[in-house]
């Protein structure tokens, strides 16, 4: 009889702890992001008045894009502070920032209060935001891809996307809880406003677990660590593999964005269902995504990447318009969740293995910086942009399923990426930088 080892279950509990830890600050990101799409129609209201409910959503949607392109600024200038002096104090920056920008928005007087500063206000948030988010993401996978076990880099690395899911589910129930408690008038005039201060009164509790958090013995063991300038020349030298890494990422945070913060407004002002179904389908939706990410990253550790991100590339690539044109053709509550449910396997099985692909393509001395980058190019480019481009595409074709091109670019984007990156069976290999002085 083989004999346990007494102190696996304590070494097993402290990687949970340092999972949990590392990934609190994703929750604050995705539940304020969560909440900025769901209310979309009443903070286009508040703070973007315009002749016509399309045009108020377009301004708000084209502020939220707005902010996400502060992701790459983020991602290269907080990317560089990470892989310069450590893992861990570079995630409590990052909460810091997102806190800010966080406490803004909630607290910003609407636009028949003081004007067109609303909306400045309103917009300089989502541009602290977007600072934030555009390294919260790379550093967290990085953390957690260096703490992994062998053999587990892709499941490790997939509960950074697992956690977001968490904020999308509790941002959800209490929206569901608002909806059924005030009337609708009363939610669109100031009741959005609660989840906001929901968020800001848990940042303490968030700044506690993150200030707890270890260095990563893999950023500790480096005998040098890279200058600012050494990151910055590093990143321009892969600037390659940093553009292939946003072509494979574009298929996860397109799906996601449109999963979780476009469904919501699609289900209201697409489909006409009610406010308590839509909320319930991005709950679910914040369910299955929970579960489907360890499970593809899971699935990439066993047969690889690239089988995995070229198989849900393709069935996404075939399937989103017949999907969405089966679901507009006749709307209701069970065929939506028949469909998110489909885009919800997409996503979670491939988040699972491109957040682990990603980490091992990029060059390991700069990892945080050209991962970061990667996305935050996916992320403020097409992710954050979905719900614009969503609503555009809807108003000039007139096609409510139209939604699905933009899906099907992503995809289309992800196929030729990962059939490069890993073209002949193994990955493109990094160059390493020398410092330049």
């Amino acid at each position: 009889m083989s004999q346990s080892n007494p102190g696996q279950p304590a070494l097993i509990g402290s990687r949970i702890g340092a999972i949990l830890r590392a990934t609190s600050g994703n929750f604050l990101e995705q539940f304020d992001f969560f909440l900025f799409g769901f209310y979309a129609s009443a903070i286009a209201k508040a703070f973007f008045p315009a002749q016509n409910e399309t045009a108020a959503l377009l301004n708000t949607f084209g502020v939220f894009w707005l902010g996400a392109l502060m992701r790459p600024v983020g991602a290269i200038v907080l990317g560089a502070y990470i892989d310069r002096i450590g893992r861990r104090k570079g995630l409590i920056v990052t909460l810091a920032i997102m806190a800010a920008g966080t406490v803004t928005i909630a607290f910003c007087p609407s636009y028949a209060t003081i004007g067109v500063a609303a909306p400045i206000i309103v917009l300089i948030g989502r541009l602290l935001q977007g600072f934030s988010a555009g390294v919260e993401l790379g550093g967290v996978s990085v953390y957690l891809a260096e703490i992994s076990t062998p053999g587990n880099r892709g499941f490790y690395t997939s509960f950074q996307s697992s956690s977001q899911q968490v904020a999308i589910f509790v941002a959800a129930i209490i929206g569901f809880i608002l909806s059924e408690m005030m009337p609708a008038d009363m939610v669109a005039s100031w009741g959005w406003r609660i989840p906001f201060f929901i968020g800001c009164l848990i940042i303490p509790f968030l700044f506690f677990l993150r200030r707890t958090l270890e260095e990563t013995p893999e950023f500790l063991a480096m005998k040098k660590h890279p200058t600012a300038s050494e990151v910055f020349a590093s990143a321009l030298a892969n600037w390659r593999i940093v553009v292939l890494g946003m072509m494979i990422a574009v298929l996860t945070t397109t799906t996601f964005y449109f999963v979780t913060v476009y469904t919501p407004t699609f289900g209201k002002t697409v489909l006409k269902l009610s406010t308590q179904d839509a909320l319930l389908v991005t709950l679910l939706v914040a369910v299955t995504n929970f579960i489907w990410n360890p499970v593809g990253g899971a699935l990439s550790d066993r047969v690889g990447r690239k089988p995995v991100l070229i198989t849900i590339a393709v069935l996404s690539l075939v399937t989103a318009y017949p999907a969405l044109h089966w679901l507009v053709a006749a709307p209701t509550f069970g065929k939506m969740l028949a469909v998110e449910m489909m885009f919800s396997f997409y996503f979670g099985v491939y988040s699972g293995t491109m957040l682990g692909c990603l980490v091992e393509i990029v060059p390991k001395h700069v990892r945080t910086t050209c991962f970061s980058m990667a996305f935050a190019l996916a992320a403020g480019l097409f992710g954050t942009f979905t719900p614009f481009a969503a609503t555009w595409l809807i108003q000039r074709t007139g096609d409510k399923a139209s939604p699905a091109y933009w899906l099907m670019c992503a995809a289309a984007l992800g196929i030729i990426a990962a059939a490069t990156v890993y073209r002949g069976g193994r990955a493109m290999e990094t160059r390493e930088v020398a410092a330049t002085t």
